[in-house]
């Protein structure tokens, strides 16, 4: 049994997301919330919600399933649309800011 949840848009850059996301890969759900949660970076916050949407939507589709045989089966980052912006450059030129977006994918599932 595996659920899944999806988090777009998220208004930090992928790199930094990806940081955090190796802390958690292939974790227990239960595990990976308590590192979550005292991780001093602001991505840990955006990952930690989804996996507790993960884990929500497993009980969900299947109450019988025990929260601590739960597991991170698949987690991924993607890039979402990046917000350009401009800034005064030298020489009186534009010089381009762009603002990166993310897509996180987490999967959870019930060990064997």
């Amino acid at each position: 049994m595996e659920g899944h949840a999806l988090t777009r848009h998220i208004r930090i850059s992928p790199r930094k997301l990806r940081r955090v996301v190796e802390l958690v890969r292939g974790r227990g759900a239960e595990e990976a919330l308590n590192i979550l949660h005292f991780t001093r970076k602001d991505a840990a916050e955006h990952i930690e919600k989804t996996l507790r949407s993960a884990v929500a939507n497993v009980q969900f589709l299947h109450p019988a399933v025990d929260t601590g045989n739960l597991f991170i089966k698949d987690i991924f980052v993607n890039g979402g649309p990046t917000l350009k912006r401009g800034r005064a450059g030298s020489m009186g030129r534009r010089s381009m800011i762009r603002k990166r977006t993310s897509h996180l994918m987490i999967v959870v599932s019930e060990k064997a």
